[in-house]
């Protein structure tokens, strides 16, 4: 009775903290995502910006000694004491998260770090700046990698508390947290683990061609990227097939509810789907504690609640945001790849045809395509003391956007860095996949699926293209899994 009544108190604490802190991972903090007036670098909560939409571009940098360089006119288009709408903000950001890469060349080539008042945060933009952030964890802590950017309803809030709590995970915890979540994923996505994977993510990709090969035409992100990585990463993790559609639908449900605008009511019906996906991870967790498998969901219980008595409370919400941070990352992520890279290489002809004329190009056409329009196009960062980066003077508290997708076009770094070009010679030097403490463990997995695609495509569907009598392809606004909305092809 007393071990009943300490779980339900638990539970009213939880809901308590969904208020405070929810989660696509586990635990990324939740506050009025709108930034702090941006005249002045400064930490604390942020609230909404009085700007209005019409300079997008606008920027602050700091020099060395720390005095603002160039700061946004006030102008006839922004009165600073007239709030925007969230719908404004939105927009704007909407606007950005479809195409961020003018704004990624105007900071590369600005002195020092650019505020960008749509994302709260300093847009760390260079190869070398983005690389210096992701060595230095003990300045730049991962507590805020991820955060919402619409306001939850007090309905939405309700029904997320009847879920699991939200905790840390290995994308947003820092030292030996991060190293204790690494460990257990270290393993689990070794080469021999990976390889043993292949057979059946090969016999998968097939699977899902033969469903739509004969037809001629077909929309390909709903039809196989959107479909493939949920049923790999569902094997890894131990799913049952018939459990994967629904896994994979509350993992976007998850990430419509934070980054996408819904009704109030949409609010709620997201979340019920984030909760049962939260409660079928859970079903799955305390099944492995009873009978272990050989499989991520036994591993990742034996390392992070390790000993064989039953669960507690506070164990199995750890273990539960900790797999759907792993079921989210893989196969987000890996789907928006392998969209945008059928729709690089198939909107350039002459490119395809390279490929489908010489398979041996298929590694260097991966790793251009995960360099050229990067899946994970940022994450943020918050500075734990005060520091310098890139010339600009940071205090403790600040955020910054660390934004892999600009990196991985530095001309600095890369001849003709905004070309799509499957003859450059394969660089795995890329960012697309992180770099340091933080670098993808699942990297491995992502590249032989879309190496996987590419052999089967130009095997069964050598003719294949974009379908000229749909609208063009348009780009999801989203910086955590950028690819098209849909791909119409045909052959």
């Amino acid at each position: 009775m007393a071990a009943g009544k300490a779980d339900r108190d638990d539970l009213v604490t939880d809901r308590a903290r969904v208020k405070e802190r929810l989660t696509l991972d586990g635990g990324l903090t939740v506050t009025d995502v709108r930034p702090a007036r941006h005249r002045h670098v400064r930490a604390g909560p942020r609230r909404q910006a009085p700007y209005r939409a019409g300079w997008v571009s606008g920027r602050m940098t700091r020099r060395a000694g720390g005095r603002p360089a160039t700061a946004p006119p006030p102008g006839p288009d922004r009165d600073p004491e007239v709030p925007v709408t969230w719908h404004d903000d939105q927009a704007r950001r909407d606007e950005l998260y479809r195409d961020p890469y003018p704004l990624y060349d105007r900071a590369r080539r600005a002195e020092g770090l650019t505020y960008v008042p749509e994302f709260g945060a300093w847009l760390v933009a260079r190869d070398r700046d983005v690389r210096e952030v992701l060595l230095r964890a003990e300045d730049f802590s991962s507590a805020n990698s991820l955060l919402q950017d619409v306001p939850l309803s007090e309905a939405a809030l309700g029904v997320l508390s009847r879920g699991f709590g939200p905790r840390p995970t290995v994308v947003s915890s820092d030292g030996p947290s991060h190293r204790r979540h690494r460990a257990p994923l270290n393993r689990g996505l070794s080469g021999a683990r990976v390889a043993g994977l292949l057979p059946y993510a090969r016999t998968c990709a097939e699977e899902l061609v033969d469903g739509f090969a004969a037809d001629g035409a077909a929309e390909l992100v709903e039809a196989y990227a959107r479909r493939l990585p949920g049923m790999v990463v569902g094997r890894l993790i131990g799913l049952d097939p018939g459990d994967v559609p629904a896994a994979v639908h509350g993992g976007y449900r998850a990430e419509e509810l934070l980054f996408r605008p819904l009704s109030p009511e949409g609010q709620v019906a997201a979340a019920e789907d984030v909760v049962a996906l939260q409660h079928l991870l859970d079903g799955y967790v305390r099944d492995r504690r009873s009978v272990p498998r050989d499989d991520m969901c036994s591993a990742m219980v034996a390392a992070l609640a390790p000993g064989d008595a039953e669960l507690t409370l506070e164990q199995r919400q750890e273990l539960v945001t900790s797999l759907q941070n792993l079921l989210i990352a893989g196969f987000l992520t890996t789907s928006a790849l392998i969209s945008t890279m059928l729709l690089r290489l198939l909107g350039d002809r002459r490119q395809w045809r390279m490929l489908r004329a010489d398979p041996s190009l298929i590694p260097a056409a991966v790793e251009e395509a995960a360099r050229h329009d990067t899946a994970i196009q940022a994450f943020r960062r918050i500075t734990t003391r005060p520091v310098t980066l890139a010339g600009t003077k940071l205090p403790a508290g600040a955020a910054v956007l660390v934004a892999y997708g600009s990196a991985n076009r530095d001309e600095e770094r890369y001849e003709r860095a905004g070309d799509f070009d499957i003859a450059r010679p394969a660089n795995r030097q890329h960012l697309a996949f992180g770099y340091g403490a933080h670098g993808c463990p699942g990297s491995q997995l992502a590249r032989e699926q879309l190496r996987s695609t590419l052999e089967l495509f130009i095997r069964r569907m050598p003719g294949l293209r974009l379908d000229r009598d749909r609208p063009p392809p348009r780009m999801r606004p989203t910086l955590i899994h950028r690819s098209p909305q849909t791909l119409y092809v045909t052959w």
